[in-house]
């Protein structure tokens, strides 16, 4: 099938895949723009090291020191979310009015680019709520890390500030319409190469030629009523040949 017969496919059905498109796109947009509760994230971060005391500068940079420590962010990413780990937020800090399996949907770790820091990210209603629920996982896990690991290496590199105004993450409406607006393009064009598919009508020399394998030799134009009438109404009637009542009118 030759690239223009595809066009011709999807052509016949434009209106279709438009309408589709256009019905999908308002949809996702209205139900972004008014139905979903606006989500804002905040975040704080730890540092990992290998000794909390750095009164004193090292003489050098131990490499595997640092490789050793990037692998065990890896392990406290996994503590953090743990449900003995919230169920300690949650007891110290009865005021954020949450559960622990609550604090575990909201809760995002991670490292940032294979470096030693450790972000805590919260996503909430509230920013100001998102704030203290991530500062206060940071203080408690501070804390805890001592008792799990056998090693005070942790400290509090940055909280965040529940007085900062920030716009929520989301939903993110034109992600969400683009998004909405591929995947209706998609179904629409599927859509209308399975309808063609199944359509075993007559349509087309193409279809003739293919369904009785004989060269098509002449066609016949389709001629609609209205079509007559208005060259009967735009013609003069001319007698042509014999007596009034044997006459033949050239419309």
């Amino acid at each position: 099938m030759e690239l223009k017969q595809y066009w011709l496919i999807v052509k016949r059905r434009l209106l279709m895949i438009v309408l589709l498109i256009t019905v999908s796109c308002l949809t996702i947009g209205i139900y972004s723009s008014y139905f979903i509760k606006p989500q804002y994230e905040a975040s704080a971060k730890l540092i990992v090291n290998q000794y909390k005391d750095s009164s004193s500068l090292l003489p050098s940079i131990d490499v595997g020191a640092i490789n050793s420590t990037i692998g065990l962010i890896k392990t406290y990413k996994e503590i953090l979310r743990t449900p003995r780990m919230m169920k300690k937020v949650v007891k110290q800090y009865p005021d954020l009015g949450v559960t622990y399996s609550e604090l575990i949907g909201k809760v995002s770790v991670s490292s940032v680019n294979e470096t030693q820091v450790m972000s805590i990210s919260v996503r909430d209603d509230s920013y100001e709520q998102a704030a203290l629920i991530a500062n206060a996982i940071a203080i408690v896990f501070q804390k805890s890390v001592p008792d799990l690991m056998k090693v005070d290496n942790v400290s509090v590199l940055d909280q965040a500030d529940p007085k900062e105004s920030h716009g929520p993450v989301a939903p993110n409406a034109k992600m969400n319409i683009a998004v909405t607006f591929m995947l209706a393009l998609m179904v629409g064009v599927g859509i209308s190469f399975l309808l063609d598919y199944l359509d075993d009508t007559v349509k087309t020399e193409e279809d003739i030629e293919a369904l009785l394998e004989v060269p098509v030799l002449t066609s016949i134009p389709k001629f609609e009523e209205r079509d007559s009438m208005e060259r009967s109404s735009n013609a003069p009637l001319t007698k042509i040949a014999g007596r009034e009542q044997n006459v033949s009118l050239d419309s």
